[in-house]
């Protein structure tokens, strides 16, 4: 599953999603889904948890992947973009890699490809498709 914070971080949402369905993993997408919304994402847990892994993208701070590291059991990719008023994603790198949340691990900023690509790996580790 990949998921972004805000419409803002589509596109990098986008190039994950993108990478790990041409190496032939089947993807769910869920954006707009941020924590000033939580509502949002509190909706979509069914289909979150049942995936293998979740890319989760954010911008500004970030902190989509620490909650959704608390809310799933399967590891979760966190994606900084560098959109909006954040340093140009340095303030999103650096929360995700102080995430507290066991199981999440953090690719460079704006690195769908490199999300998409690992998400792939696990997938298939994990003896989806």
């Amino acid at each position: 599953t990949v998921c972004s914070a805000g419409t803002a971080d589509i596109p990098v949402a986008e190039e994950a999603a993108q990478t790990a369905e041409f190496f032939g993993t089947y993807v769910d997408r869920i954006y707009d889904v941020g924590v000033s919304g939580l509502h949002r994402l509190l909706s979509k847990m069914e289909v979150i948890q049942k995936a293998n892994c979740v890319v989760a993208v954010a911008g500004m701070e970030g902190a989509l992947a620490s909650v959704l590291g608390g809310l799933v059991k399967n590891p979760v990719i966190a994606v900084p973009t560098s959109v909006g008023a954040s340093m140009g994603g340095l303030s999103a790198l650096l929360t995700m890699i102080n995430s507290c949340a066991n199981g999440v691990t953090v690719v460079n900023i704006d690195n769908g490809f490199g999300a998409g690509y690992v998400a792939t790996q696990i997938n298939r580790l994990a003896g989806g498709k």
